[in-house]
């Protein structure tokens, strides 16, 4: 991991181990996912007939502004950055919660669920890897 890429700027490409990888592109999902059901709550509160308008209203811009941790968790982590590990778990461990709630609910939500405890099980696997960690410059630091 002693490469810089041209630009001295961190780590080349090539040193990224497939598991970090792994859990950037996950957690680039993830928030994609997050913000386009954002989105989609902001479009079905200004174009329908909600409730309560300004809770619709707050509910959809939370939701973008929750679609926004991991995209930058994932970005971070494609491109190495030590800080980005920490929101990433962060993340995966408040999906666990949400995705045992979903499972309660009908329709297709058991299968969201499913996807999001899977995707967020798969992402702290990656993470707390050995490799993961050293790749971040995590760990214990020599004397």
């Amino acid at each position: 991991m002693s490469e810089k890429t041209a630009g001295g700027q961190g780590p080349a490409a090539t040193d990224r181990p497939r598991r970090v990888g792994a859990a950037a592109v996950l957690c680039g999902v993830q928030g994609a996912v997050i913000a386009v059901l954002g989105g989609v709550m902001l479009v079905l509160t200004v174009t329908g007939d909600p409730d309560d308008r300004r809770q619709a209203l707050a509910g959809a811009v939370t939701a973008l502004a929750l679609g926004v941790l991991p995209l930058a968790a994932g970005h971070g982590l494609w491109r190495l950055r030590r800080w980005s590990r920490g929101p990433a778990v962060i993340v995966q461990l408040l999906g666990l919660p949400v995705a045992w709630t979903l499972l309660g609910s009908g329709g297709l939500w058991p299968v969201a669920a499913v996807a999001l405890a899977v995707s967020a099980l798969a992402v702290l696997a990656c993470l707390i890897n050995p490799t993961a960690t050293e790749a971040l410059g995590i760990g214990p630091r020599e004397a």
